[in-house]
């Protein structure tokens, strides 16, 4: 299958195809230090370089200080719910391969996070394979520009936060979410704000169909245009 417009695929890591354990432990982390967890602060936290992020979470300490904390505490999280591949991921790569055009991994972790839970699956991806964040997130524009040399519009997107879809619509990439089924997670509330028209609750929706009509969204121009929300689910 071809697509006629899109020429990249940026996949992020934790949340797309591996299991969300970013939110279970900043909600644990916030509760376990008194405060408040809304989505003004998720919204201010996820995928934020680490030292903004936790300067805007709101625990007392430096940002250096909260962010080995939460470090600890993820530890701890880790250790009763471990990172795991997504129910449909592996598939879903597949797929994606099948497209004939370049595939990325990107996150805000360092490589090694890549090369423990997908490096089975490496050569699913373009080179560098894998793009670490943290230092410029949320990414849109430094993946599409500056690692691949496309334009914004040419790359779609897939993410379960909505800070990235709200990149997407500024600079006109295209996005598909895939918000967090965390209980206390409001990303799928801020996708819906953000103007998210493709939502899907599972990687096995991501199909042929719904890509081309993502294709043909980016190449119209019609990607964030005011309409109703589309809810593949």
């Amino acid at each position: 299958m071809a697509l006629r417009h899109l020429r990249l695929i940026a996949v992020n890591i934790d949340g797309v195809l591996l299991n969300d354990t970013f939110s279970p432990v900043i909600h644990r982390f916030v509760v376990k230090h008194g405060g408040i967890y809304t989505a003004e602060l998720e919204r201010a936290v996820l995928s934020q370089p680490r030292l903004q992020a936790a300067a805007a979470i709101g625990v007392p300490g430096s940002p250096q200080e909260v962010v080995a904390a939460y470090f600890l505490e993820r530890e701890r999280y880790l250790a009763e719910h471990p990172v795991h591949i997504q129910d449909g991921a592996v598939r879903l790569l597949e797929r994606l391969r099948g497209l004939d055009m370049p595939l990325i991994c990107y996150g805000g972790l360092d490589r090694p996070h890549f090369d423990s839970y997908l490096g089975a699956y490496a050569d699913h991806f373009e080179q560098p394979q894998y793009v670490c964040t943290d230092g410029f997130r949320p990414g849109v524009r430094e993946i599409a520009e500056d690692v691949f040399g496309l334009r914004c519009d040419q790359v779609l997107f897939i993410d379960d936060v909505a800070r990235v879809a709200e990149a997407a619509r500024t600079l006109g990439a295209a996005f598909l979410g895939h918000p967090s089924s965390y209980e206390h997670s409001f990303q799928h509330q801020l996708m819906r704000e953000a103007g998210v028209r493709h939502l899907v609750r599972s990687l096995d929706e991501v199909d042929e169909s719904l890509l081309r009509t993502l294709d043909s969204e980016a190449a119209e121009g019609t990607m964030w245009r005011d309409s109703p929300l589309a809810v593949c689910a």
